[in-house]
């Protein structure tokens, strides 16, 4: 048996309080995230990579999720650090990424300093940038590995569901700030004071945000201690010990959790290139549509772009924030003995008549894919950024629920893989201020559920080990991103090969791509709608296990 000391608990005298501070760092992960995707594409078009290109440096989002998210989630579930398995790696991960962050904004500055020469500086910079832009993915992919597996630590079986909402609502919050932010000139408001552009003094901002709601967390969280785990046969390995645990459960998943991860697959081919293409296409097709002449010869053609995408993002964000509340109040939780969001008491009648047809989480999910593709398939018809607005805007409560289902469905199922459950349980205290408690599992059903295998299991793996459950889903959300970036590689070179016109300026007009015929993100985001079909049927699958 594992050997713990301690109990885990947050801070604060109310459970909303207690859930705030516990998924605050999903606020500075997502505005990290949020200028990555609304700012980096028209960034390394504007230094003159052709799209196809561009396309190839995202392959360092689903690298670093396919390396990182699961080695961090395993390593920290074995380590015995006085601080506990999660924050460490929060903290370590939050300030080098806010480093990569300054210098990915402060590229040219840094390559200036190093290389005079302009001409040398040109190929060094663009090399740099994108060095910057796998680092900040590498060290931020560590810090989502530790905050989700923070999550599930700490909450009990029947809180899984509400932590897993506070997430998506915090994510919501974070992806608003960080458009709102991007929509606003924040060079005439600010002054030079964090730097002479728009997108240094959003990198600025977005480094000290990471920094601070990781801090927040870390700060109001406890974790209980590992003291000692029980030997585990499998993992004498020497160096590959983590690597060997991690491929003995991919292959012993159990049913349930490998067809969420099926559903997670086929559900993010569709996500990733709405997530990091969106916001350009729309500023594309303001360029290409609806732009006065004027605007068009804009110096500063990349922030233009990217105000125009954060502009249609904010209402984007509004509906996913205020999805993020209303949703879990009206969908059933995965687990049907378990706890049930209460809604304040001006909704509570409403919602009371609602309760008999409520449906369950797994039907919201299947109906979030097929709101996302019915969007998604009139992207090639889009010659208006209003047009392209609303079908954004469509898939605002889609993505409430993408990124608040696995999450819920795989924390209930790594509980549940100790056989523990919310009557059977005994009390844990989250909070050492307060007198309200939370259920928890019994001391034999904790153990069990921490331990790091079972020779009767095939396997082998239960709560403990929820580093590596969420790795695993998280390299089922990573290796449809390579495809992704594979399937966009190739339409961009056919139908964009030259640099964009709306951005390299100082290409020569020979080496400019045509604009002729339908955007070709809006290819990639229909190929995407073609997926989330195939996701509704294996989202399907989960009520048949």
């Amino acid at each position: 048996m594992s050997r713990w000391s301690g109990q885990p608990s947050i801070k604060g005298s109310t459970e909303a309080m207690r859930m705030a501070l516990l998924t605050l760092n999903t606020v500075g992960i997502t505005f990290v995230w949020g200028v990555e995707q609304t700012y980096c594409t028209p960034y390394l078009l504007s230094l003159g990579l052709t799209k196809s290109k561009t396309s190839l440096v995202w392959i360092a989002g689903p690298l670093s999720g396919l390396i990182v998210q699961p080695i961090v989630g395993a390593l920290a579930d074995e380590s015995k650090s006085k601080w506990g398995r999660r924050k460490p790696f929060i903290v370590i991960g939050a300030i080098l990424s806010a480093l990569c962050l300054l210098t990915l904004g402060f590229t040219k500055e840094i390559v200036g300093y190093f290389a005079p020469d302009e001409t040398a500086a040109q190929g060094l910079t663009i090399y740099t940038a994108v060095l910057a832009i796998y680092a900040v993915d590498f060290s931020i992919n560590a810090v989502m590995s530790a905050a989700r597996s923070l999550v599930v630590d700490t909450l009990p079986i029947e809180k899984q569901q509400t932590g897993s909402a506070w997430g998506s609502r915090m994510s919501a919050i974070g992806h608003g700030i960080a458009y709102a932010t991007g929509a606003v000139d924040l060079p005439s408001l600010l002054g030079p004071r964090l730097g002479n552009t728009q997108f240094k003094q959003l990198t600025v901002i977005a480094a000290l945000g990471l920094v601070f709601t990781c801090g927040v967390t870390v700060w109001a969280v406890t974790e209980r201690i590992l003291i000692a785990t029980r030997h585990d046969s499998r993992k004498d390995n020497g160096g590959f010990k983590v690597i060997s645990q991690i491929w003995h459960t991919i292959v012993n998943l159990p049913p349930r959790i490998r067809a969420i991860c099926m559903a997670q697959f086929w559900a993010w081919i569709g996500w990733f290139p709405f997530l990091f293409y969106s916001t350009t296409w729309i500023g594309e097709t303001y360029f290409r549509y609806d732009a006065a002449h004027d605007a068009k010869d804009s110096g500063d053609a990349l922030g233009e772009i990217g105000r125009v995408g954060s502009e249609a993002f904010i209402v984007y964000s509004f509906i996913t924030f205020f999805g993020s509340w209303i949703l879990p109040m009206v969908i059933r939780s995965p687990d049907d003995e378990g706890y049930t969001q209460r809604p304040p008491k001006s909704l509570q009648s409403a919602v009371e008549k609602l309760n008999k047809y409520k449906p369950d989480l797994l039907t919201a999910w299947v109906c979030a894919h097929a709101t996302f593709a019915a969007a998604m398939f009139f992207a090639p018809f889009a010659t208006s950024f209003r047009f392209a607005t609303v079908l954004v805007c469509l898939c605002g409560l889609p993505w409430n629920i993408a990124s608040w289902a696995p999450s819920a469905f795989l924390g209930v199922e790594v509980n549940k893989l100790s056989g523990a459950t919310g009557p059977s349980a005994s009390r844990r205290r989250l909070s050492h201020d307060s007198n309200i408690e939370l259920e928890e599992m019994n001391e034999l059903s904790s153990s069990s559920l921490l331990s790091p295998g079972d020779s009767h299991s095939k396997s082998g793996t239960t709560g403990q080990l929820s580093g590596v459950y969420f790795g695993i889903l998280n390299i089922y959300t990573t290796i449809p991103q390579f495809i992704g970036t594979i399937l966009s590689t190739i339409i961009f070179s056919i139908l964009e090969p030259g640099k964009s016109p709306e951005l390299a300026h100082n290409a020569h007009p020979d080496e400019h791509h045509g604009t002729d015929g339908p955007n070709a993100i809006s290819i990639c985001l229909f190929i995407g709608a073609c997926s989330a079909v195939v996701a509704i049927f294996a989202t399907r699958r989960l009520r048949y296990l």
